[in-house]
């Protein structure tokens, strides 16, 4: 007679726990993961030994946590002297393992510096391996990432590049999440060789801090602007520090009450087919929004600075 109580409370307990992510406080929201600048964006620094050991790291984390992922390829990053085929493996795992792979360009040419002609050329330079990966698991090669995330420095070399994207078959992957994390990276794999635990612990701390920061500064200006929270699409890169801290990353996310999407669903949002004509600096397509609406975003969170400084440290000229 004394086991029902306990049963409903049980039950009850049960009730409340199920019902949290749907919690009048919690809004549900949905995000899709990008990757870029693959195999890594320190690879020329990087052996094949340890690109395969980081690759393997993040792609097991990605795949166990059954999060759909494409990873953006710069091509020159493959052609290291002796290390071609291992290379060239790293990529294939990331089909290996389930995901998706896109183009970045050859050797991340911005459309704001360089001709768009040898812009284009750096994207067809672009596809040859990559191609050929994608061709082996019997998938084509249908998106593409804006080095620096730079669209053109004036309206009409972005709506060229748009129409020369559009008839070789890609659809371009905004962003509209970036917390910096190459900014992080530099100096935290210069910990890890190094092996400065606290430092490593805490650039990550840091960075999961700012990363919350950053995703509330966009939720919030993407209500100010279109009026609703679009289907977000978050900027990573390959590096040292995803591929030892993206499960805590994903936690943030998912405190914050997102569910992750692929790529493709995320473009479904009828945002992304809102009028822009943002031209400049490269920048999250709300920004991109905000200004085009007449209304320049303010408020953003600062980078650190100790961050910044210890970054470039890293790389000032040696005498």
């Amino acid at each position: 007679m004394k086991l029902a109580p306990i049963l409903v409370a049980v039950a009850l307990a049960l009730c409340v726990v199920t019902a949290t992510p749907n919690a009048p406080d919690q809004p549900t929201r949905e995000v899709a993961i990008t990757i870029d600048d693959l195999p890594a964006g320190s690879s020329s620094s990087m052996s094949a030994a340890t690109l395969t050991e980081m690759t393997t790291k993040l792609l097991a984390t990605l795949r166990d946590q059954k999060i759909p992922v494409v990873g953006f390829v710069n091509e020159r990053k493959l052609y290291k002297f002796g290390e071609v085929d291992e290379r060239i493996k790293t990529l294939r795992m990331w089909l290996d393992y389930g995901f998706e792979l896109g183009n970045h360009t050859y050797s991340h040419s911005s459309l704001n510096r360089v001709g768009l002609q040898a812009w284009e050329d750096d994207i067809v330079q672009g596809e040859s391996v990559t191609k050929l990966l994608l061709a082996e698991h019997n998938m084509t090669l249908r998106y593409f990432r804006h080095p620096y995330l730079d669209t053109g420095r004036d309206l009409q070399t972005r709506r060229q590049a748009e129409a020369f994207l559009a008839a070789r078959g890609y659809s371009v992957a905004p962003v509209t999440l970036d917390a910096w994390d190459w900014m992080y990276a530099g100096v935290y794999e210069d910990a890890k060789k190094r092996g400065d635990n606290a430092l490593q612990d805490e650039l990550m701390k840091s960075y999961l801090s700012y990363s919350d920061q950053v995703f509330a500064y966009f939720e919030q200006l993407s209500k100010q602007t279109i009026g609703y929270e679009p289907k977000q699409i978050l900027l990573l890169h390959a590096n040292q520090l995803e591929a030892d801290h993206i499960g805590g990353l994903l936690d943030v996310l998912r405190k914050r009450g997102y569910h992750f999407i692929a790529l493709g669903d995320a473009l479904g949002d009828q945002a992304y087919g809102l009028p822009d004509t943002y031209v400049g600096e490269g920048t999250s397509w709300i920004d991109h929004w905000a200004v085009t609406q007449g209304k320049p975003p303010q408020g953003a969170p600062v980078f650190p600075q100790w961050v910044i400084d210890r970054s470039k440290v890293l790389h000032k000229p040696q005498p």
